[in-house]
């Protein structure tokens, strides 16, 4: 695997055979979280297909071209013809697997797989998930001496990873950028001695005989285990979303405002993460129309105060996206008016969705008491309805989900924890 630049591009790639590039930028966690899956790959499939790295912030003319609107995403090449498959956002490593066998024979697929060996490890405590539920009671587990692993899809951190500022976490008297507030969280737990397995697919999990298998090959087993999923982005799941999600209509500011300078988006929500988000946005968009299906927004009074003084912001209220549709290197949004029932067209460069979260649960959703929600049950010391199993922050049944609600109840999971094997 190398680190290519465009002069580089034609030779290393598009006369290169079989490639598959990655386009990846800074400050973005999914490119972290992808990194050590692609560079794996490439010890596994380096033979046949050759893995390279672009700076998408320093070939954003070679990028666009390529149809990259976000980051990250893998564009594959056979023999200089672009392949139309390509992937973006949090890649899964078996969705790349399965992309690189198609490009290559069975026969050597089955003798690349010949050398992946099934391990087995086992753990006190396995905590499903590293954002500050999960963070804090593997810092609580270690610092008691019980022998913890901590499994997450992406890098620690979680959502608070991919939030522009927090402002409101006790300790810090200035707003802290969210990537630094979650890196120091998970160093503090690492230093302490949990075992990390980030970045990797979870194939399965087993509840009831507190066994997960991640990457297809590794078995994880222990006496107990939190679920610390959290929640993802909701869809608006109207035509043209899946289509272009990661190629103009992104879930993460963070990640893709950058690439908006001196351009105009639209921003669909109203609630904090949207308000938000939008004045992070603004500060490279030249022109930003919020949609909101509501009359008024429902994020704290501040960031609306600082969000209505912004002059580059525009809303409609009381609005609904139906549509999305490309046009060239534009999207066109098509929104009803909720009280005329009337539409109009929003041409922009990209769009951002903050419409709520939902419980990642889709593993073990039949095996646990739920509310009506779809949120895991709990008692006080954060235990779930099946024995030996907790579950904490926002992926539990509660009335507020912050960092500091998450922290605690990754103290109370793991201080019950402790005394239980102790």
């Amino acid at each position: 695997m190398k680190e290519i630049n465009l002069a580089e591009f034609e030779t290393e790639v598009l006369a290169g055979g079989k490639v598959v590039v990655d386009f990846y930028s800074t400050e973005c966690p999914p490119c972290d979280a992808l990194a050590p899956k692609f560079e794996g790959l490439a010890n596994l499939y380096g033979n046949d297909i050759k893995f390279v790295k672009m700076f998408r912030q320093q070939n954003k003319p070679l990028a666009e071209k390529l149809g990259v609107k976000s980051s990250p995403t893998l564009v594959f090449f056979d023999n200089g013809v672009q392949l139309e498959k390509s992937m973006s956002g949090g890649i899964k490593r078996s969705d790349i697997i399965h992309q690189l066998d198609s490009m290559i024979s069975s026969e050597r697929v089955l003798e690349i797989k010949s050398h992946i060996k099934p391990t087995v490890s086992e753990f006190d405590v396995l905590i499903l998930g590293a954002g500050p539920g999960g963070l804090t009671a593997g810092l609580y587990l270690c610092q008691s001496k019980v022998n913890t692993c901590l499994i997450d899809i992406a890098l620690p951190g979680g959502q608070v990873s991919t939030t522009h500022e927090v402002s409101n976490y006790p300790g810090f008297i200035n707003p802290q950028p969210g990537y630094m507030l979650s890196h120091n969280m998970s160093e503090q737990t690492k230093q302490c001695g949990t075992i990390y397995k980030v970045a990797v697919d979870v194939t399965k999990i087993d509840l009831e005989n507190r066994e997960v298998v991640i990457d297809e090959f590794e078995t994880v087993k222990a006496k107990k285990i939190i679920i610390a999923t959290g929640t993802s982005p909701n869809l608006m799941g109207i035509p043209g979303e899946r289509e272009m999600k990661g190629k103009g209509i992104s879930y993460c500011a963070t990640c893709d405002a950058k690439y908006y300078g001196d351009k105009e988006v639209v921003v669909i929500g109203g609630g904090n993460s949207a308000v938000e988000e939008a004045d992070f946005i603004s500060k490279f968009a030249s022109k930003i129309t919020i949609i909101h299906q509501f009359d008024a927004f429902t994020a704290n009074k501040q960031a609306q105060e600082k969000l209505f003084a912004n002059s580059k912001v525009n809303t409609l209220f009381s609005h609904e996206p139906r549509s999305f549709e490309r046009n060239g290197n534009k999207i066109v949004t098509e929104v009803e008016d909720l009280k005329t029932k009337s539409r109009i067209k929003l041409t922009s460069d990209g769009v951002f969705i903050f419409i709520g979260m939902k419980p990642n649960i889709e593993l073990f959703k039949d095996k646990l008491e739920l509310d009506k929600w779809g949120y895991i049950k709990t008692n006080e010391d954060m235990q779930t309805s099946l024995r030996d199993i907790y579950a904490v922050g926002d992926v539990i049944s509660k009335k507020y989900r912050q960092i500091t609600t998450a922290v605690a109840d990754g103290t109370i999971a793991a201080i019950a924890i402790a005394k239980e094997l102790g």
